[in-house]
């Protein structure tokens, strides 16, 4: 692991996050409830839209008197409002005149975003960091550097943030600081991989890679970081920016989770760039996304002795080899052929003699399925067998489901309508006609813990690009990225950013 110490004199001190003071008008009651008294008559608003406009209950009034938790300035106003003769006051509530101008606001939304994410200067600056974080790859729990470099980027953007969080995590916050809060995520570690590929930016750490585009999605939230500052009048939200550690571990997510970073969250989106898709196509699917995945090492106790008086022992390979067949019957014998599942025994290991019987065997593998249920029944039956197999051949057997080593991962479920902001805003980005409904994928992420916890949505950003060399798969030694989906994905992390709270009261600007 990196000493920490050796970056210290190139970090800025750790901030807290930035709070906007509320402004007080002592003097003048009834200016500074105005905010307050505004929430207010839009709730009675929405109550004469959708009831009787001409019928308000007493009962109905005290529901919205208690609801608005009021002093006793605002209860006078509403008393006011309610009960002198409507001539007295008229409120005017003002809407977009006509879907033209809905459309040009959606459309002057949407241009800034573009504009910003990419204008050269900002499009050349992802680049450089994507491109210094790249030469120096850093595994899990070790991003000391990286770290380093998300911190000095938040403070030239004159963004707060919070550190060490999980060890190396970095969480910024850009906005008031008041709800709603929406998240976006980005992973930040690197692989143990040897970097095949001959480039000016190429690693230099010998037997580390960043072979999953964890680079180039830590450039992108600093990205979608500089045009939020940048539109900050614009925010209805407090944009909650997680840079996580260890996602290839598995445990990044879950040991953020632990340190809080989804309070008062009420939505999260995480991007991942992959060469699936061309550069531009965005791809995701509601529901159940990604598989869920699990290990387990088996050990099968026996008698051993010569192979030649096989009656005198109790052989753990017979029962090993039995159990790793029983195993393939529970996909193929008792799960419903629509529900997708995996069991793959891949490694298996007894004895160094061959006519000796050893008096143990040892195997272990790997299984994943789409939804809960199936997930965590898989993990059931695969312990039941194993058991069940070694005591009829009178041996006794043992299951390990890994933990940190191998931990297990819940599947990725998308939330639906969480899923259809993402894909709404990223419509608007890059077209319809690059939008795609992703197929199940049996790989995981351990965004799938975020998604546990509050409502969101993972989501698949193309990078294929033959003239570029985008065209290897994640954890290949000679995966590249086309540097052209950085501004994409900059503006789909601020366009959903900008849009949560305006959807979440279904008045979308985007």
């Amino acid at each position: 692991m990196n000493d920490p110490s050796q970056f210290e004199d190139h970090l800025p001190s750790s901030k807290s996050f930035a709070t906007k003071s509320k402004i007080e008008y002592p003097n003048d009651v009834f200016f500074a409830k105005l905010p307050q008294l505004s929430v207010l008559i839009s709730r009675i608003k929405h109550f004469f839209i959708y009831n009787n406009k001409n019928i308000f209950s007493f009962f109905t009034f005290i529901h919205i008197y208690h609801l608005a938790n009021m002093d006793h300035h605002l209860r006078l106003i509403l008393l006011l409002f309610l009960f002198l003769p409507t001539t007295c006051f008229s409120f005017s509530f003002q809407t977009p005149s006509s879907n033209n101008e809905f459309s040009n606001q959606s459309s002057s939304l949407k241009q800034q975003i573009l504009e910003l994410a990419n204008s050269p200067r900002t499009v050349k600056w992802m680049k450089r960091i994507r491109r210094e974080i790249h030469e120096h790859p850093e595994l899990a729990y070790e991003e000391f550097r990286t770290s380093a470099i998300i911190r000095r980027e938040l403070d030239l953007l004159g963004v707060g943030y919070k550190w060490p969080v999980a060890g190396t995590g970095v969480v910024a916050k850009i906005g008031s600081g008041s709800p709603p809060f929406v998240a976006l995520r980005a992973d930040m570690d690197a692989l143990p991989i040897q970097e095949m590929v001959d480039w000016d930016h190429k690693s230099k750490v010998d037997g580390k890679m960043h072979a999953c585009a964890h680079d180039a999605h830590v450039a992108m939230l600093l990205g979608a970081a500089k045009i939020l500052q940048e539109m900050q009048d614009m925010l209805q939200t407090t944009v909650v920016l997680i840079f996580q550690p260890a996602e290839e571990r598995g445990t990044g997510a879950k040991d953020m989770i632990q340190e809080q970073v989804l309070q008062d969250v009420g939505a999260i989106l995480g991007l991942h760039l992959g060469a699936a898709y061309p550069t531009g196509v965005v791809a995701s699917r509601p529901g159940e996304f990604l598989a869920g995945c699990g290990s387990f090492k088996a050990k099968i106790n026996g008698k051993g002795g010569l192979a030649g008086v096989p009656h005198h022992c109790f052989d753990p390979v017979l029962a090993a080899s039995t159990s790793v067949i029983s195993l393939q019957n529970i996909v193929s014998r008792e799960a419903d052929p629509l529900d997708s599942q995996v069991l793959s025994v891949a490694m298996i290991h007894a004895g160094s003699a061959h006519d000796i019987i050893p008096d143990s065997a040892t195997f272990g593998g790997t299984y994943r399925a789409f939804s809960k249920k199936s997930f965590y029944g898989l993990r059931k039956r695969i312990e039941e067998v194993i058991k069940g197999q070694a005591e009829v051949h009178r041996c006794s057997g043992e299951v390990e489901f890994f933990g940190n080593e191998h931990p297990t991962i819940p599947p990725t479920t998308n939330d639906v309508r969480i899923y259809q902001l993402a894909r709404l805003v990223s419509s608007k980005i890059v077209g319809e006609d690059n939008i795609e409904l992703a197929p199940l994928f049996t790989g995981s992420e351990d965004f799938a813990f975020y998604l546990e916890k509050v409502p969101g949505s993972f989501v698949l950003v193309g990078t294929r690009n033959e003239k570029s060399g985008s065209i290897h798969p994640a954890h290949s030694p000679y995966f590249f990225i086309d540097e052209d989906v950085l501004p994409i994905g900059a503006a789909i992390h601020a366009a959903f950013a900008l849009s949560f709270n305006s959807y979440s009261t279904n008045s979308f600007l985007l």
